[in-house]
């Protein structure tokens, strides 16, 4: 079959968006660099580099922290709280190893680590504007590709996890956006010349979702949502991507396997990805939960769980934690579902901050939570105009939450959908349109009718 007749049809609504048309707005890498230099002097000005050094410097990674420092030390993927404790999964590996690397050249919890890993986020955050442009010029239009990236290199919610924060929120984010774009290259959504299944991509997007399942394995409820996406928008020709798929399902495999063996010899035990699953589950679900997590009952606060943990090994503590979750649960079920509840309205509008100025945290819970209606309502819109991609990007808004419904709700862990929410709210505002005019005596009319 030619490759003609394989392409799916151009989409209809392409031309009515100026996909593709030329404009003499800046190029996405302009807004790149104006990015990365806002972050960066943001980080030199604020002193985010200058991390607490109570508490043994844990809030320089928290558990990653912990990790990077046993790798420099000698002592391997190990001790992710504040005592020896011997070989872990808690976490898994991506960040940890990069941030090592850092400690290793620059010092172990430094100041100039801190600067370091503080720019290297900053510059993830920064290369996920040419992806959102890519993103919003083949789905919606120029216009909305260049808003959402000014916004994202503009907007301080959008820069705050690169400039502060030591964890892994910005790398899965825009890893995120790069294996998503990759789809909309394989699907031939915006019909670019050069689009299509080839191996190079098909290949690529394995390697990427390797990367994604090293740095927060819980966005991998995505991955087969994504594929068969992939394979449906090859029409009648499907069946011959299918060597491709599957290759590249070999390579994610590939990127995923010497973790999977450490694990299994460390462990002696099938561990695909992380081991703190049910530890997680019961904080967030224990006798005492009430939506939010109990971090107060969590190793890395309490001495005496710590302890519990050293001793019977993390495997065990962990399948010990997960046990007593899952008897609260089956013994009030409509309680759990409550909780779940809750979780879902904190990660769409923000987890209240008891501690805070109650006027700060209106201000802040109203910026998170019109963003995330922005998003929501522009996927309707999307939806309801059948734009390309949108039932994409419906899956990642319904999967990507998931697991945190369940488990626990943080800010930070809407950071993967951001981009998208971005793109999706400077589309919904796009597209408004004034349906009352009103005139003032004397005057010319001032507000168009609809």
């Amino acid at each position: 079959m030619s490759k003609s007749a394989a392409r799916p049809r151009l989409d209809s609504s392409s031309s009515d968006r100026g996909i593709g048309a030329k404009d003499d707005t800046p190029a996405p890498w302009m807004i790149f660099w104006a990015a990365l230099l806002i972050r960066i002097a943001y980080i030199v000005l604020a002193h985010t580099y200058r991390i607490a050094p109570s508490d043994d410097h844990f809030a320089f990674g928290y558990e990653m922290g912990r990790i990077a420092r046993a790798l420099v030390t000698g002592r391997g993927y190990a001790d992710p709280f504040h005592g020896f404790s011997g070989p872990t999964a808690w976490v898994t590996p991506l960040f940890p190893l990069i941030l090592g690397g850092i400690f290793k050249a620059f010092g172990v919890y430094s100041q100039l680590s801190g600067w370091a890993i503080l720019s290297f986020d900053s510059l993830l955050s920064a290369l996920t504007i040419p992806l959102i442009w890519e993103t919003g010029e083949r789905c919606f239009g120029l216009r909305v590709a260049r808003w959402s990236a000014w916004i994202w290199a503009l907007y301080p919610a959008a820069m705050q996890y690169a400039v502060k924060w030591v964890w892994e929120m910005t790398l899965t984010a825009f890893l995120f956006q790069l294996a998503l774009l990759i789809a909309l290259r394989i699907g031939w959504v915006g019909n670019r010349a050069g689009d299509g299944p080839s191996w190079r991509r098909w290949l690529g997007f394995g390697l990427v979702w390797g990367l994604i399942a090293l740095s927060n394995p819980g966005v991998l409820l995505f991955l087969p949502v994504c594929g068969v996406w992939m394979l449906a928008r090859s029409g009648k020709s499907w069946p011959m991507q299918l060597p491709k798929a599957v290759c590249s399902g070999l390579v994610f495999l590939a990127a995923i396997a010497p973790w999977c063996c450490r694990n299994e010899q460390v462990f002696h035990a099938f561990v695909p990805f992380r081991t703190n699953f049910g530890v997680e589950l019961y904080l967030g679900n224990g006798p005492e939960a009430d939506g939010f997590l109990a971090e107060y009952d969590h190793p890395s606060k309490d001495a005496a769980q710590f302890e519990i943990y050293r001793r019977m090994g993390e495997l065990q503590y962990a399948a010990w934690r997960g046990e007593e979750a899952k008897k609260a649960i089956r013994a009030d079920m409509p309680r759990f579902l409550r909780l779940c509840l809750l979780r879902a309205y904190f990660y769409w509008f923000g987890v209240p901050n008891p501690a805070g100025h109650p006027v700060a945290d209106f201000g802040r819970a109203l910026n998170y939570g019109l963003a995330s209606c922005a998003g929501l309502l522009g996927l309707g819109l999307g939806l309801r105009r059948r734009i390309p991609g949108a039932a994409l990007f419906a899956a990642a808004f319904l999967l990507l939450p998931a697991v945190y419904y369940i488990v626990a709700a943080h800010a930070r862990f809407r950071h993967p959908l951001e981009p998208l929410m971005t793109l999706l709210g400077v589309f919904l505002f796009q597209q408004a349109k004034p349906r009352w005019g009103f005139t003032v005596p004397g005057l010319r009319r001032l507000w168009p009718a609809g």
